[in-house]
């Protein structure tokens, strides 16, 4: 069974009111006003009662919730305003300095390589041809120079893939590093999570246990009980056997009355 939220506790703190849920009745034998868990309740029946609560027992520490929630925005507003800054400062030099490495890593190695086909391909073609034409030798060695060429832009976009790849994996072990809470919402937190524990959940559970009308027969109090307790029972259909009172007059039927026909004799006229 699915339970919705109250309307003042939002989605991400949900799991937090669980786990102080679920402290409070595996502590319960340590609190005295809690001693009685299992005689007519047991623990799962209590949380069923509690969930089913949460608008009011989260109502109790509004005050604190409110504080905590508006810290929270406040640290998460400024964090995004510094890490948009920073990333506008230091992107446009990264920007920069990585679209020149990479059109040189991309578009020297082809360039080269295409040159070198062209001026190998023309300078043994031109060998073929007798007598053999003076350039042919100087095509040739263009094409080997630009081979080398073609060599180092290859070396020079490994030595590139590199050193980006090690820079990307610094950034990203620097960014799973845990990033320590600060005091201020650290406080309000634990503001908000004794307030919700000690005036809405401990009591709710308290007056739940001292309900003389909650029985072990029954997951939630039949009646509605004094204090936080909401109306959540259900009481058994009133159901009455019919007493000599409550008979109406049954309904008469006669017979109908049926006469034989009159025949007489021939001569006899019906009447």
């Amino acid at each position: 069974m699915h339970m919705t939220s109250a309307p003042h506790l939002l989605t991400e703190d949900r799991p937090e009111f669980d786990r102080l849920l679920d402290e409070a009745l595996r502590t319960a034998d340590e609190r005295p006003e809690l001693a009685t868990l299992g005689e007519r309740l047991n623990a799962e029946q209590l949380r069923t009662m509690a969930l089913a609560a949460t608008t009011l027992l989260t109502a109790a520490a509004a005050a604190e919730y409110d504080h905590y929630v508006k810290v929270r925005e406040e640290l998460r507003d400024g964090a995004l305003s510094a890490s948009g800054t920073n990333a506008e400062d230091g992107g446009e030099d990264q920007d920069g300095g990585a679209g020149v490495s990479a059109v040189v890593g991309v578009l020297a190695p082809v360039l080269a390589g295409t040159a070198m086909l062209i001026f190998l391909l023309v300078g043994y073609c031109l060998k073929m041809i007798d007598p053999v034409p003076a350039f042919a030798e100087t095509m040739l060695t263009a094409g080997w120079l630009f081979g080398a060429l073609t060599v180092a832009a290859l070396l020079f976009a490994v030595v590139g893939l590199l050193v980006t790849a090690l820079r990307n994996s610094s950034t990203e072990v620097a960014a799973e590093e845990s990033v320590p809470i600060p005091d201020e919402l650290s406080r309000a937190r634990e503001a908000w999570r004794n307030a919700l524990l000690e005036r809405g959940i401990v009591p709710f559970l308290r007056d739940a246990l001292a309900d003389p009308t909650a029985g072990p027969g029954y997951p939630v109090p039949r009646t509605p009980g004094a204090g936080r307790i909401p109306s959540l029972g259900y009481t058994r259909p009133d159901f009455t056997s019919p007493g000599p009172n409550s008979q109406g007059p049954r309904p008469g039927f006669s017979s109908p009355d049926f006469t034989s026909p009159d025949f007489g004799g021939p001569d006899h006229d019906p009447e």
